[in-house]
């Protein structure tokens, strides 16, 4: 069955224009039920209907599909490798999130924060990939409230919708949650404490209605495992792998939920 996509979408999301709603696909219904395959390194090439993801360190991904490429709370530094990808976003809560100094050759420079007294604002099209966010408050260094002061970003390629929480220190509005959309996959930090609590946190999976969730920025396994036992006993599949990357389509989504458990690296030449 082909993704439907809902043609009322905009009645679900004011804040957007016409255009823009039309354009994401991620207010439709997913239903595919295969198992989660393929590996690949970074440099292979990824078929029309396929996104690979690479965990590369803390927050940091690399997402391919739609002929572009991507890289999530870009720090400046993704392997010892020949490579400039697209798109950078980035995030201002730690320098474990951005960098001062992005590469100049990237096209794509989306940062998460204001500029200008204006909250980020990011709707763009490379290739056949979407990259647009939706801001979210977060604690400043003495617990103030920085409105808008993060970005969700949402990345939608090869029929699949994947965002990437950012450095999330709330739970989601029910504005915030139309304006994202169903997501398939959905990368969330699982530190505990830091940004969010486990069970915080699972209440963003819930609302984002992924099939997916590949945790990140931990500071422990031991706090990593915890908020995979939490998982469990949401009734989550848990999938662990001993690679940094996974290819997977819209037809190789689990019927059951799943936490797929990635082990970062930094890129490198096959």
């Amino acid at each position: 069955m082909l993704r439907l996509i809902l043609l009322i979408a905009p009645l679900f999301v004011p804040t957007l224009t016409l255009a823009q709603s039309m354009a994401s696909h991620c207010l439709a219904v997913a239903g595919r039920t295969a198992p989660l395959v393929h590996l690949a390194n970074f440099q292979t090439p990824v078929t029309e209907d396929q996104v690979r993801i690479t965990y590369v360190d803390h927050a940091m991904f690399l997402i391919q599909g739609g002929g572009a490429s991507a890289a999530t709370d870009y720090t400046g530094f993704l392997g010892m490798v020949d490579f400039v990808p697209d798109v950078v976003t980035m995030n201002n809560a730690h320098e474990t999130h951005f960098t001062r100094f992005p590469d100049p050759d990237i096209a794509h420079i989306l940062n998460g924060w204001p500029t200008g007294g204006q909250p980020a604002d990011h709707w763009i099209k490379v290739a056949d990939m979407v990259v647009r966010n939706v801001t979210s408050d977060i604690r400043g260094r003495l617990g103030e409230v920085r409105e808008d002061g993060n970005s969700i970003f949402v990345f939608e390629a090869g029929g699949l919708c994947i965002a990437h929480v950012g450095h999330l220190h709330q739970e989601l509005s029910p504005n915030q949650i139309a304006q994202l959309g169903r997501m398939d996959v959905i990368m969330v930090p699982v530190d505990g404490g830091t940004t969010m609590s486990h069970d915080a946190m699972v209440r963003v999976i819930q609302a984002s209605q992924a099939r997916v969730v590949i945790p990140m920025h931990w500071f422990t396994i031991s706090g990593r495992d915890a908020f995979i036992d939490r998982m469990r006993q949401t009734g989550f599949a848990i999938d662990r792998r001993d690679s940094n990357s996974f290819e997977l389509g819209l037809l190789d989504l689990p019927r059951t939920p799943t936490l797929v458990v990635l082990t970062p690296d930094y890129l490198r030449n096959p």
